[in-house]
């Protein structure tokens, strides 16, 4: 095996030296339109195998080039910030989610020493627009700083939403500009009936009027992030009865049929041994439910593809189609996750709808919709609408993934693997119309890829800031039928999932575990590990990502959990705290890194309280997905967390009376004991043995008298409380390591 990573710096730096010059007129620049879909597995496009109707996807294809062994990052963030910036995630600060570690390679927004396509392509003379789903910044409070929003990293024109995911008949975090606006107020778009996936689309086509109205000599450039097919499952009901039907005879069946389909294309090889399909149909109890879920997950993508063949058709209206560099891809794998799965009882019934000015906070459950009506979860819905919110879960995601291995999150190749699709009329040759480019390929080349074809150069500075140079290459010369050399292999990590690509060897791990070894040009699903019998190529290998880890702020290993909302990663045989604590006072927010960090940590919270209120939250922090909150309901002190969605809660038998000081303390353990302590009251500590505790520190912050951010507990909106609260100390303790006795009250 050719050892390639003494190669790789050179290559960088060499990517561009024989692109032409800024100086090319603007008539022979392409416009170039990027465009990245969510939460979509690899075989679910029609010309990637799938059944799913993607009609306008596979006439791109087949008047273009699909290649076979394309990669994403696994996740959302990390793989929209190395497509932005053609740099590795954690070279862009964004080695998992939107948290800040004190690790450069795990924060919460872009790098200032990275630029986006649309910050180097405004440069070149570019016009530069972006539809759709951001998620390198935090979502934050309207008046907050927007210095990592799609306005201050190069785009001229936005319309989307910043958070990650959203209802799409509500979406939160909603933005024209850098302005956040609701369905409802938004002064330039108002549809009959408001669908975000349409609304992609639609100001998408808006900014090719506009730009064709003002700067009709220049090129342009457009990102468009639609968010189908991410949870929740959201489409309009004509959408979703034309897939009536398709599902009902449950996972193997579409899987076997997927899997012949992609051999027939040439997608997959004809002797693959395919991985196990997940999930028995016999079992499942509820069919018609479980099959509307795929339903639903199908109708987001169809329509999704109807949007992009509307855009394309803008294009040849306008006689741009054939100057135009179009590029599909997928964010991740399909998505395992079982958010909104769960069945609830509980709604309320006293919500008013919200004005046309009120903002959705909420991106999951507890909500509600504009018209006052509450978000249901779970097998009591059918899956679609505005008031439902539902998943398709892991039996479907292995599917979508048809024929790997693994989901979103991890680096096997159900996690990484894409389609991308390129059409370009003019720059394609016509012999290249529908073929397979089997070269392995990464997002980190779209940059790069971008940067050849609209004939410009990469800069060195940007902002006074040095830029780090392009991990990517471009495949420009794939897209020409001319030689093509990587120069380096490819790396991941994500959540401590590694990987490597080097030729046709792949070595990758789930987690914290052992090095697996594969033949990809034999074993492309990851069924024969082969690390035992070529011990040497593991090693060789290894040695690569651990040089490849140490220069891009991916070590220590284990930090986007370990540390991942406080400060620097500590050495291991240094003496360090077991306890981390924060004295809070009514009205007290914490928010980003200075909020408690939860993930595999003890939980103390103790609140002393000047008046007892009979209704309201003392303190939460986190959502309806992680968190913890202490509050009252009807008089009686109850504790709450949530993980995964899940809700585990415990309450006082009896109430205490109203006006009364208290002091209540409550504990979550590393066992999962939950325990619940009002003073000087006869009894034992209400407890509880549940499944652990939290595994993942919320986005959401902190707040203390009040619940505004996602409940947590089964209370309505932001439940405040109604007594006096003169202060809580919360305490955590070191990443999974239980408090040290004796804990002195």
């Amino acid at each position: 095996m050719k050892n390639l990573w003494l190669l790789y710096t050179a290559a960088s730096a060499l990517v561009f030296a024989s692109a032409p010059q800024q100086g090319s007129a603007a008539a022979e620049r392409p416009n170039i339109i990027v465009i990245m879909s969510d939460d979509v597995g690899f075989s679910d496009v029609g010309s990637y195998g799938g059944e799913i109707e993607t009609p306008n996807l596979d006439k791109l294809a087949g008047e273009g080039v699909r290649f076979t062994q394309f990669y994403n990052v696994a996740r959302c963030c990390p793989s929209r910030a190395s497509l932005l910036t053609g740099l590795y995630p954690h070279q862009a600060g964004i080695g998992h989610m939107l948290t800040q570690t004190g690790n450069p390679g795990y924060t919460d927004r872009l790098s200032t020493d990275s630029m986006t396509m649309a910050e180097v392509l405004k440069q070149s003379g570019y016009s530069t627009y972006m539809v759709g789903k951001w998620h390198v910044a935090r979502a934050i409070s309207p008046n907050g700083s927007k210095v990592s929003w799609p306005m201050q990293r190069g785009f001229q024109k936005y319309y989307g939403i910043i958070t990650g995911a959203s209802s799409y008949y509500d979406p939160a975090t909603l933005c024209r500009g850098n302005k956040f606006i609701t369905v409802e107020n938004d002064p330039e778009y108002k549809p009959d009936n408001y669908y975000f996936t349409d609304a992609i689309t639609d100001n998408a086509i808006k900014f090719v009027d506009e730009h064709q109205k003002e700067a009709p000599d220049k090129p342009f450039f457009m990102y468009m992030a639609y968010t189908a097919a991410h949870w929740p499952l959201h489409a309009p009901a004509e959408e979703i009865a034309k897939q009536k039907g398709k599902y009902d005879a449950g996972y193997e069946s579409v899987r076997q049929a997927r899997f012949e389909k992609m051999k027939k294309l040439g997608i997959v090889s004809q002797d693959l041994q395919w991985s196990p399909t997940v999930g028995d149909w016999s079992a499942v109890e509820n069919k018609p439910w479980e099959a509307r879920t795929m339903e639903t997950y199908a109708a987001m993508i169809t329509r999704m593809d109807t949007g992009i063949g509307r855009v394309v058709e803008k294009l040849k209206a306008d006689d741009l189609l054939s100057n135009t560099l179009i590029m599909y891809m997928q964010d991740n794998g399909g998505c395992a996750e079982t958010i909104g799965r769960e069945n609830r009882d509980d709604y309320p019934n006293d919500l008013k709808p919200m004005g046309p000015d009120d903002l959705q906070k909420k991106i999951w459950p507890p909500m509600q919709t504009r018209d006052g009506r509450p978000v249901k979860t779970g097998t009591d819905v059918m899956a679609g609408a505005a008031d439902t919110y539902n998943s398709y879960g892991e039996n479907w995601a292995n599917v979508s993934d048809t024929p790997f291995r693994q989901y979103k999150h991890y680096t096997h190749e159900g996690g990484i693997a894409t389609p991308l699709i390129v059409h370009w009329p003019g720059g394609v040759p016509d012999k290249l119309d529908n073929s397979l480019v089997r070269e392995p390929g990464h997002l980190i080349d779209v940059m790069a890829t971008v940067v050849d074809a609209a004939g410009t150069s990469y800069p060195q500075t940007y902002n006074g800031n040095r830029i780090a140079p392009l991990a990517g290459v471009s495949l420009l010369p794939l897209l020409q039928a001319d030689k093509f050399d990587r120069g380096a292999p490819i790396f991941w990590e994500h959540e401590s999932n590694r990987a490597v690509r080097d030729g046709k060897w792949k070595i990758v791990t789930l987690g914290m575990g052992p090095w697996e070894l594969y033949d990809m040009d034999k074993d492309r699903a990851e069924m024969n590990n082969l690390a035992e019998q070529h011990p040497d190529i593991v090693k060789t290998m290894a040695s690569q990502w651990d040089e490849w880890a140490k220069k891009n702020d991916v070590l220590p290993l284990g930090t986007w959990e370990k540390d991942r909302d406080g400060g620097h990663a500590e050495d291991e045989d240094e003496d360090v705290t077991t306890t981390t604590v924060f004295q809070l006072k009514a009205g007290d927010t914490l928010e980003g890194s200075e909020r408690p960090p939860l993930a595999g940590r003890e939980i103390r919270v103790v609140a002393k309280v000047d008046e007892w209120g009979d209704q309201g939250v003392i303190i939460s922090q986190g959502g309806s997905l992680f968190g913890y909150a202490l509050y009252s309901i009807d008089g009686k002190p109850a504790f709450a967390f949530r993980n995964e969605g899940k809700l585990y809660s415990i309450q006082s038998e009896t109430a205490l009376e109203t006006g009364v000081k208290a002091r209540i303390s409550a504990e979550l353990k590393m066992d999962g004991t939950m325990s619940l302590r009002i003073a000087k009251t006869k009894g034992k500590d209400r407890l509880s043995n549940v499944p652990g505790g939290i595994s993942q520190t919320p986005q959401e912050g902190l707040t203390v008298g009040n619940d505004p951010a996602g409940q947590v507990g089964e209370y309505a909106d932001d439940f405040k409380f109604n007594g006096k609260i003169r202060g809580v100390v919360v305490r955590v303790s070191d990443q999974d390591k239980p408090f040290p006795p004796p804990f002195k009250k």
